[in-house]
């Protein structure tokens, strides 16, 4: 079977300021001859067409907690134990803690400050940067966090956030859009925590869900960050291969990816069947194998702008 794959390079390779040649060796020997795929996302991506979406991993990689730590908190403050709670637990526990205090603003200010502590620089985050400089129109993001519009503001690169209905009908021009799809710290009401938030979020029925039906629709999307032990993860591609398997045009589905850094090939051959092109890398620290496929990714793009811009006109 083919499968495209990267071996992440050693750590003194992977400094954003120093990219070059070196660090850039040529993409196909990495992929094991499999250069397609990243030809053509890079190609989507150069002409402004794919969406990005932006999982939990890449905040993890800053350092953040999982929700382990969620867990843990909920579990001393309402006095159960923790040894009883798997981390896929983590919507129960939020939804006991919402029945027993009326409201999460509580349990919402303490995990906005442990997921932002004053120790983190986002500007020298190589994945941050990199998400910045592949210039996506519109990212989505299940992550609650503001690490990415702060990595944005930083670079003074203009953006709009959409957590709810009425940041939907704003869009300031130029600006991406980056679309918080499990909700914002900064708005309770967007938060999808609780077991009852996700089972009405996994119905596609809010304003959210309409406008990711129709991104999805028209556009190739790359999955960055996102594990495939998530149900809700799973569920959510599930969705939308089910999207295009009750339309009349399922031939003209645009081709989705989705970056893995750890190869499972049960996983790949689901993944394909729904659509989305795995494309993979063999290595043990997926933060560095993400920064690397990005690196490589970019490198990639700006190849193509060179090959337009050396192509003639036609007359």
């Amino acid at each position: 079977m083919c499968r495209a794959r990267f071996t992440a390079q050693p750590v003194a390779a992977l400094h954003y300021s120093n990219l070059g040649a070196q660090d850039m060796t040529n993409i196909s020997k990495r992929t094991e001859g499999h250069q397609a795929p990243i030809d053509s996302l890079a190609a989507a991506i150069a002409t402004k067409q794919v969406i990005l979406f932006v999982g939990g991993g890449i905040s993890q990689y800053l350092g953040l907690p999982n929700f382990h730590e969620l867990i843990r908190h909920v579990a001393n403050q309402m006095r159960f134990s923790e040894a009883d709670l798997d981390l896929s637990d983590y919507p129960i526990v939020a939804e006991a803690y919402m029945l027993q205090h009326g409201k999460l603003g509580a349990l919402r200010s303490w995990m906005d400050e442990r997921w932002h502590p004053p120790t983190i620089d986002v500007t020298k985050s190589d994945i941050h940067n990199l998400i910045i400089d592949l210039d996506f129109s519109t990212i989505y993001t299940t992550n609650y966090d503001r690490w990415l519009e702060t990595a944005f503001a930083a670079r003074k690169k203009p953006f709009h956030k959409i957590a709810n209905m009425a940041d939907l009908t704003h869009h300031p021009e130029d600006a991406t859009e980056i679309i918080k799809f499990h909700g914002d710290f900064e708005d309770d009401e967007s938060l999808v925590l609780t077991e009852t938030s996700y089972f009405q979020r996994m119905a596609f029925e809010t304003p959210l869900d309409i406008r990711l039906r129709a991104d999805c629709l028209a556009r190739p999307l790359l999955f960055i960050g996102y594990s495939l032990h998530d149900i809700n993860t799973r569920y959510l591609l599930f969705r939308l291969q089910e999207l295009w398997k009750n339309s009349a045009f399922v031939e003209q589905r645009p081709k989705s990816y989705i970056f893995m850094a750890q190869p499972n090939e049960a996983q790949e051959i689901v993944l394909r069947s729904r659509g989305i092109e795995p494309i993979l890398a063999e290595k043990d620290d997926p933060g560095l194998a993400t920064a690397e496929f990005l690196r490589q990714l970019y490198k990639a793009v700006v190849d193509v702008g060179r090959v337009k811009k050396r192509t003639p006109r036609t007359r």
